[in-house]
């Protein structure tokens, strides 16, 4: 039986009522042309200066990728965007993250609930929870409200065809998660954040863990999710940058050196630091 079909006494029983149908993309409200920006943006652990007056502007629908060599302060900044940098002992943040007309950084808990479910993160390596693959799509969604079977039924189906998914497990979504492949697992994962239908996309190296086919197939998702998502991608791969940037982020102890058009930084940089970086000659 299919696992969408309704049953005939639910089917008599809403016949005649009408009902709105679901869809599955229309959950929450959208938050529309909402710019996420950063002005002054600093950041201190222990007192270390990891981040020193950072301001950005993350374009939306289009891969923004953040470059730069280890210890620069990347994945600062992307966990900055959702305030998933709390969770590190002696953090400091000045300066302001702003989405739309909320300042992230004075965000009180109440708001950063909301905050991140509209600001996704997708970890670096898969983790998926230790639940069923279609319990894992259908958690977040109970957190916030969603409920009804055949409402979580059709969410769960949408966002696993959404990341290339559902034949592959179709039959099985009452398995464990921890059942499935290192790339399947992080397109599940993909799928969850985006089950809760977030406006931006955060990657922390995403691809890093898993093997060049895997890695390429969430590539080519990022490609195709950018029309309905803004994502923000960190990544140590120049050439992974080079195949699917719209935008660059180029940082260097701590600080922005050059942000712009891929093209542009790729192919003429202004910065002699940033002609250097993507020479080869320091990584």
């Amino acid at each position: 039986m299919n696992l969408f079909h309704r049953d005939k006494a639910e089917k008599k029983q809403n016949e005649g009522k009408n009902e709105t149908p679901f869809v599955a993309t229309k959950k929450f409200p959208p938050a529309e042309n909402v710019r996420l920006t950063t002005h002054a943006l600093s950041i201190s652990i222990g007192g270390v200066p990891i981040l020193k007056h950072v301001n950005v502007d993350i374009p939306r629908n289009k891969i923004t990728c953040i470059i730069g060599p280890s210890g620069c302060g990347k994945t600062t900044l992307l966990r900055t965007f959702n305030r998933l940098v709390d969770t590190i002992e002696g953090v400091k943040i000045t300066g302001v993250v702003m989405f739309g007309e909320r300042n992230i950084v004075t965000a009180g808990p109440s708001e950063l609930t909301d905050i991140r479910r509209t600001i996704g993160f997708v970890p670096q390596r898969p983790c998926p929870l230790p639940m069923s693959i279609y319990d894992n799509i259908a958690y977040g969604c109970r957190i916030h409200g969603i409920k009804g079977r055949h409402k979580l039924d059709a969410t769960v189906e949408h966002y696993l065809r959404a990341v290339g998914l559902w034949e592959e497990v179709r039959d099985r979504l009452h398995s464990p998660a921890s059942k499935l492949s290192g790339g399947q697992q992080q397109r599940l994962c993909l799928a969850r954040s985006l089950a809760v239908e977030p406006s931006y996309l955060l990657a922390d190296e995403s691809t890093s863990a898993l093997d060049p086919i895997s890695s390429r197939t969430v590539e080519e998702l990022f490609v195709k999710l950018k029309k309905d998502y803004s994502i923000v991608m960190v990544t140590h791969t120049l050439q992974q940058a080079r195949r699917i940037a719209d935008h660059v982020i180029f940082m260097y102890l701590g600080e922005v050196i050059e942000e712009g058009d891929a093209d542009q930084v790729f192919n003429n940089p202004k910065n002699e630091l940033t002609k250097r970086y993507l020479d080869g000659a320091f990584s």
